[in-house]
């Protein structure tokens, strides 16, 4: 089925219930005047301020905006980008938009000017809605984007003179259902590719998939009604909004959260009595320093009820998790694998049952298969070889959008080649390690960065650390690792070296360097920027030896 049908569900069994709660730190305008300002938050000295919804007006704000696109020619065929901060409006904006058969299309809200452009050009982006944060960066495209976009603004201060206002628009429309049929084979959604590696590719999703991937969040986190979710992350990637999709098949309650300072989440779960919470590394990282350095007292919040943290989007280090459970003992764990080729979470999947595992990504998720395949795509059985991780089942892609050639790279009798590097164990759990094109090859010796990040990682000092290869005239490749040193500690070359002595020589990193690690939204290490900053600077040397 559509998983529009979820939504008309809940607006009926629990329409006066609350659907979505939106928590923001900083004051806004209050130009529409829902939002309540509520006490200070802990080790802050800030107010923060909420608002929310129930399920019967998210479907009838839905309802309306679908509506309005149908009045104005949108429908099957049709494209609607999402450029918006998370907020109260952007799911009922995208669920109005699967309601009229057209295909919703959310965009990085790190993209700059250029790149929204790009990417509005290359899903043919029929209308866009964008919010508050990014009308500098819309005004600069307005003109001349290179299509006849309709603009909308959704927000709450005065609306640009270059775009519809979106209240005012879908304030006439009605707000019971268009009743467009819908079937598990319509095209439903574009995402872009996390752009790590390069320029991002639209990636094309059917309602098959979105419903399937609701199915699988609530077998592996058995979310029921009672269920309080937590969602940080940005909802225009697949993560966020698909184990969001846990809340939506039980009709429970989301807390949207703006603010990842771990005084603000603690009070939030707290505060909201929220049961799942879903973290990217650096954030429980963050959560974890400040609790151990006795910034924030856990006896200050009330969370009995937190049954569950879970990470993905990122390898997880063992020692992250081996010091959350030290100050959670009775939280379970769980961490999730996928990617927005395999409409995000789940495809693997490690499970709370499997805590001794940790390290693990896990075994096939709900509905999915697996196999690790070699050069040649012959498939590995054996444990501790190399090779890369495939998936298989409703949740993969149908294609890169007007992108033949990359499609055909990686999706091949019906299995997605992730470019993922994985082993499995002696127990067939799956274990990553690396990217395909992140993999230093150092005097012809394979080295997997995600190996030596995680040795790095168990460091007390170290609060982050990328590792990458930068060019060398004798060997290849050298590798580097670049480490970010914990607020209030010291870390010398000297001493990193010293901790590295536990590994064979030929992994040991030939160059430290202290310096901020980068993250996208998601949480990704941006490897790209770091070989451009430091693989540039490596090269000059070179030529100057030479």
């Amino acid at each position: 089925m559509p998983i529009t049908e979820y939504l008309e569900r809940n607006a009926v069994q629990y329409k006066s219930e609350t659907a979505l709660v939106e928590i923001n730190p900083e004051q806004r305008g209050i130009r529409r005047g829902t939002w309540k300002e509520y006490s200070l938050i802990e080790a802050s000295n800030r107010p923060y301020y909420r608002q929310e919804i129930t399920w019967g007006v998210f479907n009838e704000k839905a309802n309306r905006f679908a509506n309005a696109l149908l009045d104005h020619k949108i429908g099957r065929g049709s494209k609607v980008g999402i450029l918006m901060m998370n907020c109260l409006e952007w799911l009922p904006v995208y669920f109005g938009i699967l309601k009229t058969g057209a295909v919703a299309v959310p965009l990085n809200f790190r993209y700059a000017a250029e790149e929204i452009r790009y990417c509005i050009n290359l899903a043919e982006i029929d209308i866009l809605v964008f919010g508050p944060e990014f009308i500098g960066r819309i005004e600069e495209i307005a003109d001349n984007i290179g299509r006849d976009v309709i603009l909308i603004y959704c927000g709450d201060f005065a609306c640009p003179t270059f775009a519809y206002d979106y209240a005012n628009l879908v304030l006439s429309y009605s707000s019971e259902n268009p009743g467009i049929p819908l079937e598990e084979e319509d095209d439903a959604a574009i995402y872009f590719s996390s752009g790590t590696t390069g320029f991002p590719k639209a990636i094309l999703h059917h309602h098959r998939s979105l419903t399937h991937s609701c199915k699988t969040e609530q077998a592996h986190h058995g979310q029921t009604h009672e269920d309080v979710f937590l969602c940080i992350p940005p909802l225009y990637h697949t993560g966020a909004k698909m184990h969001w999709f846990g809340s939506l098949i039980s009709g429970s309650k989301a807390v949207l959260l703006r603010g990842v300072d771990p005084a603000l989440i603690l009070h939030t779960v707290s505060a909201e009595r929220c049961t799942i919470v879903w973290l990217l590394v650096p954030w429980a990282q963050d959560i974890l320093n400040a609790l151990e350095s006795g910034r924030l007292n856990l006896s200050d919040y009330t969370l009995s009820q937190w049954r569950l943290m879970h990470i993905g989007a990122q390898p997880v280090p063992q020692s992250l998790i081996r010091r959350w459970l030290m100050i959670f003992p009775n939280q379970q764990y769980d961490t999730n694998y996928g990617l927005s080729e395999s409409i995000g979470p789940g495809a693997v999947h490690l499970g709370v049952e499997n805590v001794h595992k940790v390290g693990a990504i896990g075994k096939a998720g709900y509905g999915w298969q697996v196999k690790i395949v070699d050069d040649h795509g012959n498939e590995i059985n054996g444990p501790q070889k190399v090779g890369e991780l495939c998936v298989k089942g409703p949740g993969v892609m149908v294609c890169y959008y007007r992108n033949p050639e990359a499609t055909a790279e990686v999706l091949k009798d019906g299995w997605l080649y992730t470019g993922d590097m994985a082993i499995y164990d002696e127990d067939g759990f799956i274990y990553l390690v690396d990217r395909k094109k992140d993999v230093i090859i150092s005097g012809g010796e394979n080295l997997y960065p995600v190996e030596i990040e995680n040795y790095l990682a168990a460091m007390n000092e170290i609060h982050d650390v990328a590792v990458i290869g930068l060019p060398d005239a004798r060997l290849g490749e050298i590798c580097a690792a670049v480490i970010q040193v914990k607020e209030g500690y010291s870390l010398s070359e000297e001493q990193v070296n010293a901790f590295c002595q536990g590994m064979p020589r030929y992994k040991r990193p030939r160059r430290i360097i202290f310096a901020d690690v980068p993250r996208n939204a998601t949480g990704k290490i941006e490897k790209p920027k770091l070989r451009e900053r430091y693989g540039a600077t490596r090269l000059v040397d070179l030529q100057n030896k030479a």
